[in-house]
């Protein structure tokens, strides 16, 4: 293959510099890596080797402008391998982890690179004409190489540099293994009796599942990433939710080639080892030394505070539960019985207002709607666009002045390629440095396709996800910075699902909710009484929710406060799960953890390892923010700018906090998300 004929080398010349996913193909990707590890790596050496005196333009500039062949292969096959992957991008994710590990550790490991990355620290005073985000930039670097072990000797860095590759190896064979044994464990059902309390669309999206296998005449329930699935809440037979159950939590925990529980131990000895190397008590230390949180016992003081209510909150719903189903109510029927509940208590059938969520109104009269509405965007699709699969949808972002802002790339459905969960991507970022005045994002969901002229109705929980998953599309597409290392949604960890979260709100604002939930048959809006009666069911089975979060969200921390020699201790998975759990009283059969160890993607392999935590975080200035948007007037351009132009647009150009407290006049309060989960006492 040429560099001529290799689609991957060369800036792409579509509209918004859209990658060409109809010429590129699986055998392009080895070869532009190769290239693009080899053009980094001599940039790098170009500025090691300069022999005038360190500057912020001949480093720092120079270092920003390096790897933009690297960026783009990098950005378009993890894209591919999260959202369509095949044989040939598994094996080359898991082949690849440890190379990109050892690249990334010959540039951050390079002590002469952090030698003049240190020089032009030392002498920042003096520059005079560096504006704030170029001072931001030094500072980062300092840090980001600091704590990557730039400063050690040979002999760690060599073994540090085993460490990454080893560790980074082994995360993706986690996830290439996850999506592996969550496709072999869909549930098959022979009859659509059995599947009773399913919906139309519900029964033709799980024969049209099994249909894609080869199960004609069968039903096929796929797997979502959480523990439960938003079916258990419809099923009338126990049986039927049991075996959902089951089958999700047995993901990565049998014996056999899908068996993560052997990764799971040797990640966490790993991380442990290379976090003492580092001069960190643990691997929750060392992360988070580098976030808004500063430290894991900051975490642990938070997440602290949490637990006894949440769980408390949690037994007294289970209570309920049970009361009224007369029966004991296991984890599988959790969602069944809460559904009774809250229509006895409220009203409110959530299963029932599908018919409402039909998703191209939701997504057009919703989603779309609200950012239009505060933010002046506006949306066209572009049908002569391609996207890296039939189902993708191209859409063009533009302003309200009519300049263009981006595009913005809509994947709705599960597939076998797919795997779990809902995520957003970059596939172009906006760099004034670079040359690139708009961005490319990506949303992915994992909707189960109903059968070719079937509507797609959604679930209020799948609603809910696309106001979140498209509140980070706007933070990529509005972040606006000079220098790529800041662009869109490169912010800090336990920051980045903060705008998300706040995009949430507009789900149920009355303007919006009028505007989108209307039946899919009939066009008659949700009627009023049922709205009132949601809003009216906010902190309902809050408990439940808080309580499977903290679960995840603690142990993850357990997994990664454990020094080495606690690591090498663990020898049993599920011991050691069982164990932490108990120790923060969230060991309640009934509510299980959102992830356990063994499908908990977000740790092991999506690069929140120490950092699930982050979402609660982030919640307590989503929850401040809600309440500064009620008290301004809501869903108005005025209140759209200001959160733009001070948050979403600033990027990673400057300190979160710092940006946070100017929008808000004011450091985050913690009492409004206590009352949004109903853990005031």
């Amino acid at each position: 293959m040429t560099d001529a004929s290799n689609p991957l080398l060369t800036a792409s010349t579509l509209d918004y510099r859209l990658p060409p996913f109809a010429q590129i193909t699986d055998e392009h990707y080895r070869p532009a890596f190769d290239a693009g590890f080899a053009e980094q790596l001599a940039e790098i050496e170009a500025i090691t080797s300069n022999p005038d005196e360190p500057t912020f333009e001949n480093t720092l500039v120079a270092l920003e402008r390096s790897g933009q062949t690297l960026r783009r292969v990098a950005y378009v096959f993890f894209n591919k391998s999260s959202a369509d992957s095949t044989d040939a991008t598994n094996a080359l994710d898991e082949e690849l982890a440890p190379e990109l590990a050892a690249h990334e550790d010959a540039i951050k490991l390079n002590s002469a690179l952090y030698e003049r990355i240190r020089a032009v620290r030392d002498g920042l005073d003096a520059r005079t004409d560096l504006d704030a985000e170029a001072r931001y930039l030094v500072e980062r670097y300092y840090t980001d190489f600091t704590l990557a072990g730039a400063g050690l000797d040979d002999e760690a860095k060599a073994e540090l540099s085993k460490l990454n590759q080893r560790i980074s190896g082994l995360q993706a064979k986690f996830e290439k293994q996850l999506l592996a044994d969550t496709n072999e464990l869909a549930v098959v059902f022979d009859d659509a009796a059995e599947l009773e309390g399913l919906g139309d669309g519900e029964l033709s999206a799980a024969a049209e599942a099994a249909k894609e296998r080869g199960l004609e005449g069968k039903y096929l329930v796929t797997l979502v990433l959480p523990t439960g699935h938003p079916w258990l809440a419809s099923l009338t037979r126990p049986e039927v939710r049991d075996r959902i159950m089951t089958a999700s939590r047995s993901r990565g925990a049998r014996d056999g080639a899908n068996d993560n529980r052997p990764l799971i131990l040797e990640l966490v000895r790993l991380r442990a080892r290379r976090a003492q190397l580092l001069g960190f008590a643990s691997h929750a230390d060392f992360v988070t030394a580098a976030q808004t949180a500063g430290s894991a016992a900051n975490v642990a003081e938070m997440l602290g505070k949490l637990a006894p209510a949440a769980a408390r909150n949690a037994r007294r719903e289970h209570e309920a539960l049970e009361a009224t189903a007369g029966a004991p109510v296991a984890a599988a029927d959790w969602d069944f019985w809460t559904e009774k509940v809250r229509v006895a208590e409220y009203d409110v059938d959530t299963t029932a207002l599908r018919p409402y969520f039909e998703a191209e109104r939701v997504l057009h009269d919703g989603v779309f709607f609200a950012a239009n509405k505060l933010y002046g965007l506006s949306f066209t699709e572009r049908p002569d666009l391609v996207g890296y699969h039939p189902d993708v949808r191209v859409f063009e972002v533009f302003n309200e002045d009519g300049s263009k802002l981006g595009l913005f790339l809509y994947d709705l459905y599960t597939r076998d390629s797919k795997r779990g969960g809902a995520w957003m991507n970059s596939l172009v970022d906006q760099s004034e440095l670079l040359g690139e005045p708009t961005t490319v994002v990506v949303n992915n969901h994992n909707v189960p396709k109903p059968a070719p002229g079937e509507p797609t109705l959604l679930t209020f929980d799948e609603v809910h996800t696309l106001f979140h998953e498209f509140g980070h599309a706007l933070h990529g597409l509005f972040g606006h910075a000079v220098y790529p290392r800041f662009a869109g949604t490169s912010v800090h960890r336990d920051f980045v699902e903060f705008p998300s979260q706040v995009n949430e709100m507009w789900m149920l604002w009355p303007e919006v909710l009028a505007n989108y939930a209307k039946h899919y048959q009939t066009g008659e809006p949700i009627p009023q009484d049922v709205v009132d009666r949601i809003t009216a069911s906010e902190t309902f089975n809050e408990g439940f929710a808080t309580s499977e979060y903290l679960g995840a969200a603690l142990l993850d921390q357990a997994w990664h406060v454990l020094t080495p020699e606690q690591a090498d201790a663990v020898i049993d998975v599920a011991s050691f799960e069982a164990s932490a759990l108990a120790g923060v009283g969230l060991d309640f059969a009934p509510v299980p953890p959102r992830y356990q160890s063994t499908y908990f993607a977000h740790t092991f392999s999506g690069g929140y390892d120490a950092q699930y935590y982050s979402y609660i975080w982030s919640e307590v200035l989503d929850a401040d923010t809600v309440e500064w948007f009620k008290e301004n007037g809501g869903l108005t351009r005025e209140n759209g700018d200001r959160f733009r132009a001070r948050l979403l647009g600033v990027g990673g150009t400057k300190d979160p906090i710092e940006a946070y407290v100017d929008f808000r006049g004011r450091p985050a309060e913690l009492e409004p998300l206590l009352k949004r989960r109903g853990l005031l006492d």
